[in-house]
């Protein structure tokens, strides 16, 4: 059962990126469980507090909005079971590109996400999210 425990919390990550990638943030939401929570940091300073499933959906669908492509390469990730909870740490490179009147940026994000998962209903979501903006690099186009 435990491969196939880390492998849904690993499928449930990558559809987090592939809804970001389409730009869903509302279809992100019940990634999440109602109470979730999720903290952005950029650096090492809180840039974003979020909490409960609406709260979490309306504001991604907003931040994602902004850009004309968002594109997610999720890399490695290691996670630990205890029965229906789990935490787990995923690496991520995000690019975010804009058109500001007709100026175009590409945005390089460096994120890792430290997560707690927990079990409802036999499906794996997220209950805490803790995303760290490691390094950011932004070019013209």
């Amino acid at each position: 059962m435990e491969i196939e425990d880390k492998m849904a919390i690993k499928e449930l990550v990558d559809v987090f990126s592939i809804l970001a990638d389409k730009k869903d943030g509302m279809a992100q939401m019940a990634l999440f469980t109602k109470d979730a929570t999720v903290e952005t940091y950029i650096g090492d300073k809180l840039a974003t507090a979020l909490k409960g499933q609406q709260q979490i959906g309306e504001t991604f669908e907003a931040f994602l909005k902004n850009f004309e492509t968002v594109y997610h390469i999720n890399g490695q990730q290691v996670v630990t079971l205890n029965g229906d909870k789990a935490s787990g740490t995923s690496y991520c490179l995000t690019v975010l590109i804009s058109d500001n009147d007709g100026e175009k940026t590409k945005q390089t994000i460096g994120v890792r996400y430290n997560d707690e998962f927990v079990r409802q209903d036999g499906k794996w979501l997220i209950s805490a999210r803790k995303s760290e903006f490691m390094w950011q690099d932004k070019v013209r186009l």
